[in-house]
């Protein structure tokens, strides 16, 4: 079988994408395969026997694994397409690939992407809500995006790129200057709602365009409801603002609690039609209450953000005798030992929770024995 740490990045990425069609861009049992198999590659090289790999394997799956080798001519032509027209494919053993939305099942084996954000920035926050939001929610997401850009600077807002909260939540930010992520439920050769088009392009040059479909793919309802999985599953908290009773939002909120992610909801008045969704979450204790970004910050532990990013500002001065805990010198001796890691591969190595693992790099990053890079890597520094 052949190892991906030897196959080609090009060759990797055509055949995660022709995977990916096979599966329609839905077929959950295939990133399963991938799993068992560790590349996109091996999966091609046995996909006409995958029970060798997964025994247990639906008929589905088979078929669908038989049809990937049919798939590569239409998934170099996508590839070629990414790069002459400046997308990014990103394949689920890239660096690039969120890592939070890596640890979920149903993740996508492939996601093409517009710009330059960090999709493993340091915090992600997710903010979704209704089409149709009053005043009142607008107040709000403007609020808590400026709010968490003073609290947080480091963090990526996701959202959905849709009418109401999800536009205002990328136009705030935008306006406030932090990086701003937008899934698609549909290929990067066009834009829906059109009328947002200027923002996203705006979003290219901070942040992002985020979608697992290819260009060409149809803008079907199914794919929107997809979309969402991505919008919680690469945060590491999901806050909704508004929404009706019934509505994409609430969906977002239970596909982010079904991850183990922190949801939180902004409460309103009683009888408001748009409110009625975030406060029967509240009273059903699928969400925390929020009332301001603070509230956020102060559950989410994520208090030292604003510190560590004027420490990076004015330059961190490494400590040539730190003094570490027994848990920072087991962080310090991994990543000297095996070189840089994400903040996941750090954790599984160490069997630590991220929150546990969180506190230990800022300490260690406060102290000038880390330091972030690009693609969130930790780098020991010696």
């Amino acid at each position: 079988m052949t190892d991906n740490a030897t196959v080609p990045v090009e060759r990797e990425a055509i055949n995660a994408i022709a995977m990916a069609c096979a599966s329609n861009f839905g077929l959950t049992d295939m990133t399963e395969l991938y799993r068992k198999a560790g590349s996109a590659t091996a999966v091609v090289e046995r996909c006409r026997d995958i029970r060798a790999l997964l025994p247990d394997a639906s008929e589905r799956l088979v078929k669908a694994a038989a049809a990937i080798g049919d798939m590569i001519g239409r998934a170099t032509d996508e590839y070629g397409y990414a790069q002459e027209h400046g997308i990014k494919v990103v394949s689920f053993s890239d660096n690039r690939y969120p890592a939070r939305m890596r640890q979920c099942q149903d993740a996508p084996l492939v996601l093409f992407m517009r710009g330059n954000a960090d999709l493993n920035s340091r915090r992600i926050v997710s903010v979704v809500g209704t089409r149709h939001c009053t005043a009142y929610g607008q107040d709000l997401t403007n609020r808590f995006v400026r709010e968490l850009q003073t609290l947080c600077p480091q963090t990526l807002v996701v959202s959905g790129l849709a009418y109401g909260i999800d536009i205002c939540a990328h136009n705030e930010a935008l306006k406030v200057g932090l990086p701003t992520v937008g899934v698609l439920a549909h290929g990067l050769d066009t834009i829906y709602p059109p009328r947002h088009k200027t923002v996203a392009e705006r979003m290219v040059e901070q942040g992002g365009l985020v979608t697992e479909f290819a260009c060409g793919t149809r803008m079907e309802k199914l794919n929107f409801v997809r979309r969402n999985r991505i919008v919680a599953g690469m945060a590491d908290v999901t806050v909704l603002v508004e929404s009706a009773a019934h509505g994409g939002g609430l969906i977002t909120t239970r596909l982010a609690r079904e991850y183990s992610r922190d949801v939180f909801a902004f409460p309103g008045a009683v009888g408001a039609p748009y409110s009625a969704g975030c406060n029967n979450l509240i009273r059903a204790q699928g969400a925390r209450l929020l009332t301001s970004a603070a509230d956020l910050v102060e559950t989410m532990g994520w208090q030292e953000d604003k510190e560590l990013a004027v420490a990076r500002q004015q330059g961190i001065v490494r400590d040539l005798f730190p003094s570490l805990s027994p848990q920072e010198q087991a962080v310090a001796n991994l990543l000297s030992k095996h070189g840089d890691m994400q903040a996941d591969t750090i954790a599984a190595h160490l069997s630590l929770s991220i929150p546990q693992l969180t506190p230990l790099l800022f300490a260690l990053e406060m102290k000038g024995v880390v330091r972030l890079y690009a693609g969130g890597k930790y780098h020991f520094i010696s």
